[in-house]
C-alpha cells in the first residue's frame, strides 16, 4: 500500500507539533503550596505550566504529568506572585528627597524605573500598580517590560498625578520666577476631565488624584482637603466613562469621605480616617491602601537623603495615627489592600510591610491575602493574578519557611517565576 507524500508530511508535522507542546510544559514541584483563598497548605504539590499559564495543579500524586515535561524542583513554600498596589518605581529614595529631586531629569527617572522594576520582581512582587510618575516615565517602563526589553513586574500605571495648583502633587519647591507647574495640575471640573483624557491619551491604565495635602510636599497640610467634592466627582465620572479606575491620595478625614462619595475606587494612605469614613468605605466597598511601613524608613533615613524638615515633622504627626487607624479599619471589616508607597523607601523592601500589618492587627494570612486576592480585585485582574488557579498567569514565588507562622519569611524569596519564565531560582544556584 502506498501512502501519499502529503499524508506523511501531515503526520510528521502533527507529531512535531505534539512534541513541541509537550516540551513547553513545565512541571513545578513544590514542597508546600499555599492556597491563599483557603489559607491552607497543599503538601508535596505539583503545578503544570504551559504557554505562561497554569494548567493542572494539586497534590503530586493526583496530577498527570506529560512524559516530556520539564521538571523543576522547588524545596520551599510556593505561593502566588505578590502584588503591591501603590508603588513609585521611577522614584529612588537614595537619590534624594526635597530639593535634590530638582536635579533628576525625566530620562534619569526612567532609568531608575528600569533598575527598580528588576529589584521589585526579584523580591517576589510580580505585579504592581504604579501611582504617579512625571513625564509618563512609568508608561515607558511598563512598555519596556511588556516588550521584553527589561525585566520587571506586570505594571498598571497612572502617569502624572492630578493636583490642584499648589497642591501636594504640584511642584512647590521652585520660586515664582520659574513658573513651574507639574504635569498633572488642573483646577475645576472641566479642566480635570481634560486632564483625565490627556493621561489616558498618553498611556495611563488608571488615574491618580491628590485629594489632600501630603508629607513630602512643601507648604501644605496632610489633613487639608485639596480637590473639592465636585472636582473629584468629575474625575471619577470621566475616568469610569473611559474604562479606568481612580486612586486618591487622601490623608485627611474629609478628603477621604469626599473621595468615597465621589465614586473613587481606592483611598491611598487614609491616615486620618474616622469611624464615618470607615463605614463609608465598607458601604461603598472602597479599598483602603494604607502604607504603614514607610514611616520607619522616612524617620530614620529621610533626613540623610534631603527630606525637608517640615516633611519629617509631618510624618511624625501622622505615622502612629495611621497605624492605629489601620487597626481600627481592619477590625471593622473595611476592604484592605497591600500598598507600600515604595519609592519613599528602597524598592525590593516592599515585603517589610507584612510584619507591620501583623503587628497592627492582621493575621499572616490576612496580610498575604491583601497582597494576592485582595490586590487582584483592586486592580481588576482577579481572573489572572493573585492565586494559583487554572488559566491564571504562572506568576509563582517560593520562600524558605512558613509564612503563615512567620510572615517575615516573605523577605526570604528564593524563587520567582513570572508568566512561566524563571527570573530567580536560588535552589538551582541561579541567583540574580
Amino acid at each position: 500500500m502506498r501512502i501519499h507524500k502529503s499524508v506523511v508530511l501531515c503526520l510528521f508535522l502533527s507529531l512535531i507539533c505534539s512534541l513541541s507542546a509537550l516540551a513547553q510544559t513545565t512541571a513545578l514541584h513544590c514542597s508546600k503550596l499555599l492556597d491563599v483563598r483557603s489559607g491552607k497548605y497543599v503538601n508535596d504539590a505539583l503545578i503544570l505550566i504551559a504557554d505562561g499559564r497554569i494548567g493542572s495543579f494539586g497534590p503530586a500524586a493526583s496530577v498527570r504529568v506529560p512524559a516530556n515535561a520539564h521538571a523543576i524542583d522547588v524545596p520551599g513554600t510556593c505561593l502566588p506572585g505578590l502584588i503591591d498596589v501603590h508603588t513609585h518605581l521611577t522614584d529612588d529614595p537614595e537619590s534624594g528627597f526635597g530639593y535634590a529631586e530638582l536635579g533628576i531629569s525625566v530620562p534619569r527617572e526612567a532609568i531608575y524605573g528600569a533598575k527598580n522594576a528588576r529589584k521589585t520582581l526579584l523580591a517576589g512582587f510580580t505585579t504592581v500598580r504604579n501611582v504617579g510618575a512625571s513625564g509618563y516615565t512609568d508608561v515607558a517602563v511598563r512598555d519596556g517590560i511588556n516588550a521584553g526589553d527589561i525585566p520587571g513586574p506586570r505594571m498598571l500605571v497612572s502617569g502624572p498625578q492630578l493636583s490642584i495648583t499648589g497642591g501636594h502633587c504640584d511642584n512647590n519647591l521652585l520660586p515664582f520666577e520659574y513658573h513651574k507647574t507639574a504635569d498633572g495640575v488642573a483646577d475645576g471640573p472641566w479642566a480635570v476631565r481634560k486632564k483625565v483624557r490627556e493621561a489616558i491619551k498618553y498611556g495611563a491604565d488608571l488615574i491618580k488624584v491628590c485629594a489632600s495635602g501630603g508629607v513630602t510636599s512643601k507648604g501644605d497640610l496632610p489633613g487639608a482637603e485639596q480637590y473639592t467634592l465636585e472636582e473629584m466627582k468629575a474625575i471619577a465620572d470621566e475616568a469610569h466613562r473611559l474604562g479606568r479606575k481612580v486612586a486618591a491620595h487622601a490623608h485627611g478625614t474629609q478628603a477621604i469621605k469626599d473621595a468615597i462619595l465621589a465614586g473613587i475606587d481606592t483611598i491611598e494612605h487614609a491616615s486620618l480616617i474616622d469611624d464615618e469614613g470607615i463605614a463609608l468605605a465598607k458601604q461603598h466597598h472602597v479599598w483602603l491602601d494604607m502604607d504603614i511601613y514607610d514611616d520607619d524608613y522616612i524617620l530614620a533615613e529621610g533626613p540623610k537623603h534631603g527630606m525637608l524638615p517640615e516633611s519629617i515633622a509631618k510624618e511624625r504627626s501622622l505615622g502612629l495615627l495611621q497605624r492605629q487607624n489601620f487597626r481600627k479599619a481592619f477590625l471593622a471589616g473595611a476592604p484592605m489592600g497591600f500598598a507600600t508607597d515604595a519609592g519613599n523607601f528602597p524598592h525590593g523592601d516592599n515585603w517589610k510591610q507584612f510584619p507591620k500589618m501583623v503587628e497592627w492587627g492582621m493575621k499572616p494570612i490576612d496580610a498575604i491575602r491583601s497582597a494576592t486576592v485582595n490586590a487582584a480585585q483592586i486592580i481588576g485582574w482577579s481572573d489572572r493574578v493573585g492565586a494559583i488557579d487554572k488559566n491564571y498567569f504562572a506568576d509563582i514565588i517560593a520562600v524558605d519557611g512558613d509564612p503563615l507562622a512567620d510572615v517575615s519569611s516573605l523577605g526570604r524569596i528564593r524563587f520567582v517565576m513570572k508568566g512561566g519564565e524563571i527570573f530567580r531560582n536560588d535552589y538551582s544556584g541561579h541567583t540574580p
